[in-house]
């Protein structure tokens, strides 16, 4: 490998302090045996993705009674989910179960922009989720009202303009990066961190985006959803039949989860990255799980535990079932 990596490092250079390499080297694991197997449990993971975010997409979009504001922002998280998992997975498979590790310059740049755009993605809907079920709980006549169709259209497509603007410009700051020595990214994907950490000039603005696009994706939200669940705590406080609370709690069970799951892994890899080291096989492995483990479970723990979502795949397929009757029928009746 030695000698592949110093022969990536014959780069082209626009000027004589300024080194842009042709490839960067993705390393993976250090010396850990069997890691192909663990490769290989992340194919899994993103078949089930995509068949189960394929599928909740599909009855969003078939069943009319799931043609609501909040199905909107449901919607939106099972494509960002399919969309971050195909970013990073498919291409961690070709690197490490086919060895082909190394990734051009410009396709090293679009692999880090399609992984951060899409965890954004991910993030932003569950704050728009939040955002539903506080309205629901805390003001449930005016619901309809407040949260539109229209309303979250607009909130939604306000996630994608905001993604694009802080991910290009995240992006095209590694580009002001100079890389003199080493090619080699310590982690499983384009990685931001590992990559500007390679530059031999000034990488302070890299590493100051770095923690402001964590706080901007990860943490910020965080505490706005934690937020919100103190207001519909409190306003589940002030109902007087106990049922009605009971009720309530239910809607929220499923998002508690998927905030769960969604925020707590990968807050708490970052926090630690920034207070201790971390061994560079710990965190691949923590996040890679973290950022492919989330967007297999959201569309199984919506499937299962949201009631609205279960009486509409219960009406598609008796749709189905009469579908299919009646085409024997008229089939018969024209046969005869």
């Amino acid at each position: 490998m030695a000698a592949n990596v110093s022969s990536m490092q014959s780069v082209s250079t626009t000027n004589a302090t300024f080194v842009r390499p042709s490839a960067f080297y993705i390393n993976g694991f250090h010396n850990i045996p069997h890691a192909k197997y663990y490769y290989m449990f992340l194919c899994f993971v993103y078949a089930v993705t995509v068949l189960g975010n394929s599928f909740i997409m599909g009855i969003i979009y078939l069943a009319r009674t799931l043609h609501t504001a909040k199905y909107i922002a449901v919607f939106n998280l099972a494509l960002s989910d399919l969309g971050g998992s195909s970013a990073i997975i498919p291409k961690l498979v070709d690197m490490f179960l086919f060895e082909n590790q190394y990734i051009s310059y410009e396709d090293c740049l679009a692999n880090m922009f399609f992984v951060f755009f899409f965890l954004a993605l991910q993030s932003f809907s569950l704050l728009a989720l939040a955002y539903d079920r506080v309205v629901a709980i805390c003001f449930p006549l005016r619901y309809h009202a407040i949260v539109t169709k229209a309303a979250m259209t607009m909130i939604i497509g306000v996630m994608w303009i905001v993604s694009v603007f802080i991910f290009v410009l995240f992006v095209a700051l590694v580009t002001r990066l100079s890389f003199c020595r080493s090619v080699v990214v310590d982690s499983y994907f384009c990685d931001n961190g590992p990559i500007f950490r390679l530059a031999c000039n000034d990488n302070s603005v890299n590493r100051i985006m770095g923690l402001v696009c964590i706080a901007v994706v990860i943490y910020i939200p965080l505490a706005l959803i934690t937020l919100s669940y103190f207001v519909i705590g409190f306003a589940l406080l002030k109902m007087s039949h106990g049922f009605e609370r009971i009720k309530a709690m239910k809607t929220c069970t499923a998002h508690l989860i998927l905030v769960a799951i969604g925020y707590l892994p990968i807050s708490s890899i970052y926090v630690a990255a920034y207070i201790i080291p971390i061994n560079p096989n710990v965190r691949i492995f923590n996040t890679a799980l973290t950022q492919t483990i989330p967007p297999m479970l959201n569309p199984i723990i919506y499937a299962l535990n949201t009631e609205e979502v279960m009486q509409s795949i219960k009406a598609l397929c008796r749709r189905a079932k009469v579908n299919n009757v009646l085409e024997r029928v008229v089939k018969n009746t024209f046969t005869n």
